[in-house]
């Protein structure tokens, strides 16, 4: 499998020629759902969801289908019946050829006065790869490669040592990354990868490796 990292929070798994994006939002590269067979989205904060862009790819590509949470999906099922698939915790489906696995409910608390909106995260694989969306939800199940979301206005970086120290996963490579700034990577860098107990690793914008 080979994973490409876009901007902020969004990834593009490929094998055996498909191709998979999950959380192609407003910091996402206008290419990054070019080509896709299936789209996952874990919640509908703009940062994860751009509907105008998701539109654009399932009329480019009459075979493209999404998974995502109701409230994603009611923006879109009319305009396309029969390929927006709305999924919850604990289902399992295959998209594109991979085999996806469902865990999460909640968003993380931004705020106790913010009302806590849906989100659910994504095992690709039976573990190959997760995408926990906007909480830090360990699957009950081994992963090998955790998407780590390392920045974002509900977390501290205590908070996400621990997480990847609860998940124990193989390797680590960061998301939800795009309001870090240069001058703080190394810093979150070097305390991950000291504390978090695994191979943490960064990929700049388009790059890949294969998992």
């Amino acid at each position: 499998m080979k994973l490409t990292k876009k901007s902020h929070a969004c990834v593009r798994l490929e094998k055996d020629g498909r191709t998979l994006v999950l959380d192609p939002g407003m910091f996402t590269e206008e290419d990054a759902v070019i080509g896709a067979d299936a789209l996952l989205v874990t919640h509908e904060h703009p940062d994860h969801f751009d509907e105008g862009r998701l539109r654009a790819a399932l009329e480019a590509d009459p075979a493209a289908e999404i998974w995502t949470l109701r409230s994603v999906a009611d923006r879109l099922s009319a305009a396309f019946p029969g390929r927006v698939h709305t999924v919850g915790h604990g289902d399992t489906f295959t998209a594109a050829g991979f085999d996806v696995q469902v865990h999460g409910e909640l968003h993380a608390v931004i705020h106790p006065d913010i009302p806590r909106i849906t989100n659910v995260g994504y095992l690709v694989d039976g573990g190959a790869v997760f995408h926990p969306g906007d909480a830090l939800t360990v699957p009950d199940h081994p992963v090998d490669t955790l998407l780590l979301p390392v920045m974002a206005p509900w977390n501290k970086i205590s908070e996400v040592i621990d997480y990847v120290r609860e998940v124990g996963p193989r390797r680590a490579y960061d998301i939800h990354d795009a309001l870090l700034t240069d001058l703080a990577r190394p810093l979150y860098d070097r305390q991950i990868g000291a504390l978090g107990g695994t191979d943490h690793q960064r990929l700049a914008p388009g790059a890949s490796a294969e998992l």
